[in-house]
């Protein structure tokens, strides 16, 4: 594991981020049973609020408010995951999806570049997560109503951000485990 611990991480992060993208093509293709044990799967991971998601399979990939209360007819449920006419949400909220592909998107680059990648400055990692925290508060407490577009930008800001500033104090504290297990190895073979 000590050797592979990006490709496990970017792995989990592929696959976090595919499911959420399988469980609107379930819906829309039959197997609506099998889209929504996803659905109820990421519900404790994200709020998915059908307004502040990314819908596939419909005539657009982003609704607001409004505009759902007016197809249904009635104000939208909280967790109202779509129909064939306007498409089924992504299992993650916008930002959520930008913030996971973010991740994969950032440990796939850090591989290109893990020998000589120093650690973001946590400053730095302040820096680029304070646009996502404002942006949240603000829609929290009703200062506005963000769009889809800034949960994307402070969605990835905040996800690149934590790569460059965890992952190579990841990739050190691993290949220091590495050493120490195969020293440890050693010893144990020489004593045999």
């Amino acid at each position: 594991m000590t050797r592979h611990w990006l490709a496990l991480a970017n792995a989990a992060m592929a696959l976090m981020l595919g499911l959420a993208l399988l469980a609107p093509w379930l819906m829309a293709h039959g197997a609506a049973w099998a889209g929504q044990w996803i659905y109820l799967l990421y519900r404790p991971l994200c709020h998915q609020l059908p307004e502040r998601s990314f819908f596939l399979w419909g005539q657009r990939a982003v609704y607001d408010l409004q505009e759902l209360n007016a197809h249904l007819g009635y104000e939208a449920p909280a967790r109202w995951i779509g129909d064939a006419q306007l498409g089924y949400k992504v299992a993650f909220c916008e930002r959520d999806t930008a913030i996971y592909a973010g991740w994969l998107v950032g440990g796939l680059g850090f591989a290109l570049v893990r020998d000589r990648l120093r650690p973001l400055p946590w400053q730095a990692l302040a820096v680029l997560a304070a646009p996502m925290v404002v942006d949240g508060l603000g829609q929290l407490f009703g200062a506005w109503e963000s769009t889809w577009w800034m949960r994307v930008i402070t969605g990835v800001l905040f996800a690149l951000g934590t790569v460059a500033f965890a992952y190579p104090f990841v990739e050190q504290g691993m290949r220091d485990a590495h050493v120490i297990a195969r020293r440890s190895l050693e010893e144990t073979d020489a004593g045999d």
